[in-house]
C-alpha cells in the first residue's frame, strides 16, 4: 500500500511539474519566473539529487560485495546455482542490449536543447571536463592501460573520485575475500549485510519523503526551460521502455521457455499471471515472491528448485532495471548532445549486468544504480531528474518482467532435471 501511495505521489508531482513547468515556459522571460526557476525548482530538485548521489558509492560498494558473497557461497557451487546464474546473467545482458539498440534506432533524445537549457549544459560540461576518463581521453587510451585502470591503486581514492569500474573491481576482491575466509570473517559479512539494511533504510526514506517533491522541482525545473517541447521526448523515452520489456517478457523469456525448457510459453504465462499481476501492483519482487512460488509450484516445478533459484532471483535478476538503464543512458547522452563510443556502450552493459547482482528491490535503487552506470561513460547523472517521474510510472513493468523470469529460469531448471531422471530410469 506504501508504494502504490509513494508511486501516486510522484505520478501527481510529475504532473504538476509538467503543468507548473509548462505555464511558467509561457512568460520566461519574467524576473518572477526566473527566481523562482532558480531558487525554487531548480534548489529544490537539486536537494533531492544530492541525497540520491551521497548514497551512490556505499550502495554500490556493499550490493557488490554482498551480491558475490551471496552468488559465492558453498551450495550454489552445484550444477543447479551454475546453470541459474549463467541464465540471470545473460538475460540481463541480453535486456540490456536490446534496450541499447532500440534506444539507438529510435533516437529518444534526438535534439539536445529541449529538455536541456543553457544552465544545465554548462553544469554537465563541468562535469565532463572534469572526468579524467573523458570520451576523448578514452578514444586515445590504449586497451592495456584500460585493463590497468580496472584495479585501483587506492580503493579510497577511486571512491571519492567515484571511478566506479575500480569501485566495483575493490568490491568483487572484498566479497571473494570473505568467501575464502569463512566462518572467520563472519562479522565482516554481518557488518556488510547491516550496513545494506541501513542503506536501504536511508533510500526508502529519502524515496518516501523527498521523491515526489523533488520530481516536482526538477520537472518544472525542467519545463520551465523546455515547455511542452519536451513531452514528446519523454513519450518515446516511455515507450522505448515499455517496447524493449515487451520484447525481453515475450521473445527472450518465450523463447527460453519454449525452446530450453521445452514447454508451452503461452500455458507458461497464463499460469504466472496471478503472480505477474501482484508484481505489477506491488512493484516488489520480494513482495510477490510467496504468489510467485506459489504459481510455479501450481507448473510443476521441482520445490527444492523453485525455494532456491526464484529468491536468488529476486537478488541479482534485474532484467527490467538493466532495460530502464540501458534506454535512460542513450537518451541522457543524446539530450546532452554526446556520441556514446562502441567502447562506452560496452562498458554500460558489463556494468549493468555486474551491478545487478545483488541490487536490493527497493524503490530508488536502481535510479543509485543508473547514477553509476552515467558516471562510468562520464555522463552528467544529474540529468536523471528529467525521466524520474516517467520511470517511476515503468516501476511496476521493470517487477513484473523481473519475476517471470525468475520463474522462467526455475521452471527450466527443473525440466531439465525431470528429463535428466527420466533418461535415467530408463537406462
Amino acid at each position: 500500500m506504501k508504494t502504490k501511495n509513494l508511486s501516486m505521489k510522484i505520478v501527481i508531482a510529475l504532473i504538476l511539474g509538467i503543468a507548473v513547468g509548462s505555464i511558467f515556459n509561457m512568460f520566461a522571460q519574467s524576473a518572477f519566473v526566473i527566481n523562482v526557476d532558480k531558487y525554487v525548482f531548480n534548489v529544490i530538485g537539486q536537494i533531492f539529487l544530492n541525497l540520491i548521489f551521497m548514497l551512490v558509492v556505499p550502495v554500490v560498494f556493499v550490493s557488490i560485495v554482498l551480491g558475490v558473497v551471496g552468488v559465492g557461497d558453498p551450495k550454489l557451487l552445484g550444477g543447479i546455482g551454475l546453470k541459474t546464474i549463467t541464465f540471470f546473467l545473460a538475460t540481463t545482458a541480453l535486456a540490456i542490449t536490446i534496450a541499447m539498440s532500440l534506444a539507438l534506432i529510435f533516437n529518444p533524445g534526438e535534439g539536445k536543447s529541449d529538455l536541456l537549457n543553457s544552465e544545465d549544459v554548462s553544469s554537465y560540461q563541468k562535469t565532463l571536463d572534469k572526468e579524467e576518463g573523458s570520451q576523448s581521453a578514452a578514444a586515445s587510451q590504449s586497451f592495456d592501460q584500460t585493463l590497468i585502470n580496472l584495479f585501483p591503486k587506492n580503493p579510497l581514492q577511486s571512491m571519492t573520485d567515484e571511478n566506479m569500474l575500480q569501485i566495483i573491481t575493490f568490491a568483487i576482491f572484498i566479497g571473494v575475500g570473505l568467501i575464502m575466509v569463512g566462518s572467520k570473517a563472519q562479522m565482516v559479512h554481518k557488518f556488510f549485510e547491516q550496513t545494506n539494511e541501513v542503506l536501504m533504510y536511508i533510500v526508502t526514506m529519502i524515496m518516501s519523503v523527498f521523491a515526489p517533491i523533488g520530481t516536482f522541482g526538477l520537472v518544472a525545473h525542467a519545463f520551465t526551460g523546455a515547455g511542452f517541447g519536451a513531452i514528446k521526448q519523454l513519450g518515446m523515452y516511455f515507450f522505448i521502455v515499455l517496447l524493449a520489456l515487451a520484447i525481453h517478457f515475450f521473445v527472450v523469456y518465450g523463447s527460453a521457455v519454449k525452446f530450453i525448457g521445452k514447454t508451452s510459453p503461452l500455458k507458461f504465462f497464463k499460469a504466472f499471471i496471478p503472480a505477474i499481476s501482484l508484481g505489477f501492483s506491488a512493484s516488489s519482487s520480494t513482495a510477490t515472491l510467496p504468489v510467485s512460488l506459489r504459481c510455479t509450484k501450481k507448473m510443476g516445478v521441482r520445490p527444492e528448485i523453485a525455494s532456491f533459484v526464484q529468491p536468488l532471483g529476486a537478488t541479482i535478476n534485474m532484467d527490467g532495471t538493466a532495460i530502464m538503464q540501458g534506454v535512460a543512458t542513450i537518451f541522457i547522452a543524446q539530450i546532452s548532445g554526446v556520441d556514446l563510443s562502441i567502447g562506452q556502450i560496452i562498458t554500460v552493459v558489463v556494468i549493468a549486468v555486474v551491478a545487478s547482482i545483488g541490487t536490493a528491490g527497493v524503490p530508488g535503487v536502481g535510479l543509485i544504480m543508473l547514477a553509476m552506470v552515467l558516471n562510468a561513460v562520464g555522463l552528467d547523472p544529474a540529468a536523471i531528474g528529467i525521466i524520474l517521474g516517467i520511470d517511476r510510472l515503468l516501476d511496476m513493468t521493470r517487477t513484473s518482467v523481473n519475476i517471470t523470469g525468475d520463474a522462467a529460469c526455475a521452471m527450466i531448471i527443473s525440466n531439465q532435471a525431470d528429463r535428466k531422471d527420466a533418461k535415467k530410469a530408463q537406462a
